[in-house]
């Protein structure tokens, strides 16, 4: 089954785990060289960050590319900070879970709930939101349910808007949620490093 071959994936990654400042941060090499790093909230063991990062073909580190959390944002120079300005109202598109739902969440849009439409297009295995006043259109997959093969169901969809965010939900199947059980239970078992190790590379 796709879902046991992707635990088995991460049972067999090489993993390095350290507590700090209130989070599990746990760091993955997988056989293929790829690595993710996950950081989980200690009180409640919800999953707040999760990157990856992936070496290119000569061989030289990528960049990290955020999948649930924050976008990471590098320096801003003074030159820059014009633009940032300019910028700051642009909708801004991210990801964060709940221990029960896939959720995402889009800033800057300041149109009635009424607006939006939000849907899934199984062929695409993608959820689509647009608004009947063309101002905002975002296709995106879902990768939890794409890594274990597991369908999209558009009754597990909903959505929120208050204070000019787009809130939207989709219900995570039992699969998923045994996997995230089972991987946690293994995450904390893992020794944890010290805090001093601040690149949490794997021994």
């Amino acid at each position: 089954m796709a879902v046991q071959s992707w635990l088995d994936v991460l049972q067999s990654a090489k993993k390095t785990a350290m507590i700090h400042d209130g989070k599990r941060k746990i760091h993955y090499l997988f056989t293929d060289e790829k690595e993710m790093a996950e950081e989980y909230d200690l009180k409640t063991d919800e999953l707040i960050v999760r990157k990856w990062r992936h070496k290119s073909t000569l061989g030289a580190q990528g960049q990290w590319q955020v999948e649930v959390g924050e976008p990471l944002v590098g320096p801003v120079t003074s030159l820059d900070s014009e633009v940032i300005k300019e910028n700051c109202s642009n909708p801004l598109f991210m990801r964060k879970d709940t221990k029960t739902c896939f959720q995402w969440r889009i800033r800057n849009l300041p149109y009635p709930k009424d607006v939006f439409s939000v849907s899934v297009e199984p062929s695409e295995r993608c959820i689509i939101i647009k608004t009947s006043n063309k101002k905002y259109y975002k296709k995106f997959s879902v990768v939890d349910l794409d890594r274990s093969q597991l369908p999209l169901d558009s009754s597990a969809l909903s959505f929120t808007h208050a204070n000019n965010t787009l809130v939207v939900n989709y219900k995570k199947p039992k699969e998923i949620l045994t996997l995230e059980q089972e991987l946690l239970k293994e995450l904390k078992k893992l020794k944890g490093i010290s805090e001093g190790d601040a690149d949490c590379k794997t021994q």
